[in-house]
């Protein structure tokens, strides 16, 4: 019953959510426009054991992403191409994946991996390791840290407001999107130094999306963050700072790419996203008369 509902309810559902959520509201910080002249198209399927893309970061290789499962699977970053085929594993056991929910690389080529999933909103282990590869192996260091907010767990459903699922990297440090699970949809922005440690997040703002935000994506540039919602994609034009939410905004209704888990810029103006399902999805700019 549950896979019914996973693979073929949900989907639905993220459908008409899509259709009936509209452009988000102006909160205060700005209206959004609509994100024109970009096609969606669905390119490939992830084969087992990745076919649950929970996070998606570059690869070294043009035409390939690193990915993995979320909670649950197996503790190991696989690397795969667009086609769909898996091009290589880096096992990462016995380091526990309890719900890992994002991925991302710094400029020197060592991966963060969120595990910070926290569906029930009371987790006080809440993570992020970092990997740095070498010719010894993989050295894993814990990034530990807590909400500045939080203070029950859980806390009454109208505050669940510390699910996370969307994370990049600028500069020094992670920049984390939450997944807010009360009625308002309003994802807040927090901010962790990416190194080891234990850490109180700082929290630098908050937006309504009227969605649940699952992923995150820094241009090659710099200059311009994607977050990725069930059935929308909203960019935002501006670096990762105090002032990003009140940046020139753009979205995109997204009702056929499903339950959408991860999002990566390929190109300043071309993405790809997985779902939970495994499919991949391009979203890339088109000519305006087309």
């Amino acid at each position: 019953m549950l896979y019914l509902i996973r693979d073929h309810l949900f989907p639905v559902l993220v459908f008409l959510h899509a259709l009936l959520a509209g452009v988000p509201p102006n909160d205060g910080h700005g209206r959004f426009t609509r994100l024109r002249h970009y096609r969606v198209a669905r390119v490939a399927r992830l084969p087992p054991p990745i076919r649950e893309s929970s996070g998606l970061a570059a690869a070294d290789s043009a035409g390939q992403v690193w990915t993995h499962g979320d909670g649950g699977t197996a503790a190991t970053l696989y690397r795969a191409g667009l086609d769909g085929r898996l091009r290589g594993a880096l096992p990462l056991a016995p380091l526990p994946n309890r719900d890992w929910e994002e991925l991302t690389r710094d400029p020197a080529g060592r991966f963060y991996v969120g595990d910070f999933g926290n569906n029930g909103n009371d987790r006080r282990d809440l993570a992020i390791y970092r990997l740095t590869r070498g010719a010894g192996g993989v050295r894993v260091d814990t990034i530990a840290f807590r909400y500045p907010d939080q203070t029950a767990f859980p806390p009454v459903a109208a505050r669940r407001h510390f699910d996370c699922e969307a994370m990049v990297f600028y500069r020094d440090s992670l920049h984390l999107f939450t997944k807010d699970r009360s009625p308002a949809h309003r994802t807040r922005y927090y901010v962790v130094p990416a190194r080891p440690g234990r850490y109180v997040a700082t929290l630098r703002d908050s937006l309504r999306l009227r969605t649940l935000v699952t992923g995150a994506a820094l241009s090659p540039d710099g200059r311009r963050v994607a977050l990725l919602g069930y059935g929308g994609l909203f960019i935002l034009d501006g670096p990762p700072g105090p002032r990003l939410f009140s940046q020139p905004k753009t979205y995109r209704r997204l009702p056929t790419t499903g339950q959408a888990e991860a999002v990566l810029f390929l190109e300043e103006r071309e993405l790809v996203l997985s779902n939970e399902r495994g499919q991949l999805f391009r979203v890339n700019r088109r000519s305006p008369g087309l």
